[in-house]
């Protein structure tokens, strides 16, 4: 490992971009949600000192860590042990190490020259400059109409969070695109779509930027905001755009839907939108649920009393297990689920992602203890009544 150790030396630095560590070699089996199947690790400086942001990856989950420079190395060092292969880039070089089942390692460092070299170095920070989906400096009609960029095409300060916010829930939506039809048109639903930043995005990112065929509809019980919205995706042209005034529970007007969005749909809003994505065997569902109430009126376990007798906690833990329960069920119903970060929390409380992607090979789970878990809250799922009903 002393050629190993040496590499790091030279790319354990603020120009690294980012590592990637994959390829268990120990197979790891279909249903283990806990092995570590992928690792990634970029610079970050954190007060002044330089860390490493280690980000492993299970089925359903990410772990965060930071890390010193050699606990980093000497993380690093372990993990290609235990896995084939590691790809590094950063500013001058590319990387790639190849580890053998006997731990012999094949290392492919090339360096670039200067000129590209000075080209790609980049400022580090906590905060480093990000890269953003949607372009920082220029300008974008949506954008500017719906406040969050002036009109010379600048991020008004106070709406830099939602900004962040827009290109965060476009990284979801990239990740997810492998799963979209290719030899056709992609439907997309965004149950109660609001003053639409996010459908709007939707549509600049899959259609302008990727020229993808795309039909995208919004939908909201608030008809003045509709017609807004409406009014404004025919200034800019975006013929495969289109918003309706309407109930989730109650909308019959696709047979068929690829990828279903609901953000922020309050309370059992949210479990009818996930019934309909499950009806439609939607491919991808984005789900980040909102005032889940019905927990919180139900729940009166004893065991629990020393959490329940406090309102905010009760609100807090009966808004988690509402959004365990819906994971549960759409496993059930044959989707891998992830739950995610969707923003940081100190912008606000309710920042739960559920990212589900049909998966035809899951049958359903008999022995997933949701059935008890569910008793011994003594509470009923709006989403479970309305999957049963079907």
């Amino acid at each position: 490992m002393d050629r190993l150790n040496k590499l790091l030396v030279q790319i354990l630095t603020e120009d690294l971009e980012q590592i990637t560590i994959s390829g268990p070699k120990k197979k790891i089996a279909d249903d283990d949600e806990h092995a570590i199947r992928k690792i990634r690790m970029r610079p970050v400086l954190i007060k002044d000192q330089l860390l490493f942001q280690e980000e492993q990856y299970t089925k359903k989950q990410v772990f965060h860590n930071n890390l010193s420079r050699d606990c980093a190395m000497e993380a690093i060092v372990d993990m290609m042990k235990q896995y084939k292969q590691l790809q590094a880039s950063g500013v001058g070089f590319e990387t790639v190490v190849l580890s053998g089942k006997k731990g012999n390692l094949t290392i492919k460092h090339k360096v670039q020259d200067a000129v590209i070299k000075k080209e790609q170095k980049k400022t580090l920070a906590h905060n480093r400059e990000k890269e953003y989906i949607l372009p920082k400096d220029k300008k974008i009609p949506f954008l500017v109409d719906l406040g969050v960029q002036s009109k010379d095409g600048k991020i008004i300060a106070g709406k830099y969070d939602k900004f962040r916010q827009i290109n965060r829930f476009l990284e979801f939506v990239r990740d997810v695109l492998p799963q979209l039809p290719k030899d056709r048109k992609i439907t997309v639903l965004d149950f109660g779509c609001g003053k639409s930043y996010l459908t709007f995005a939707m549509y600049y990112y899959l259609r302008i930027m990727n020229d993808l065929d795309v039909e995208i509809i919004g939908l909201d019980l608030k008809d003045t905001v509709i017609e807004n919205c409406n009014r404004l995706k025919d200034a800019y042209g975006y013929e495969g755009l289109h918003f309706l005034v309407g109930d989730i529970g109650q909308y019959e007007g696709k047979e068929q839907v690829d990828m279903v969005v609901t953000l922020h749909a309050c309370d059992t809003a949210t479990d009818y939108a996930l019934a309909k994505a499950i009806q439609w065997n939607a491919k991808v569902i984005l789900s980040v649920p909102c005032c889940q109430h019905e927990f919180n009126r139900q729940i009166t376990q004893d065991v629990l009393k020393p959490v329940l007798k406090y309102g905010l906690l009760k609100e807090r833990v009966s808004a988690l297990m509402t959004d365990a329960v819906r994971a549960g069920l759409l496993e059930r119903a044959g989707y891998d689920v992830q739950v995610l970060e969707f923003i940081d929390m100190e912008h606000t409380p309710k920042n739960i992602l559920l990212r589900c992607v049909k998966n035809q090979q899951i049958r359903a789970k008999k022995k997933d203890n949701l059935d008890d878990f569910i008793a011994f809250l003594g509470v009923e799922s709006t989403l479970e009544k309305i999957l049963e009903e079907k």
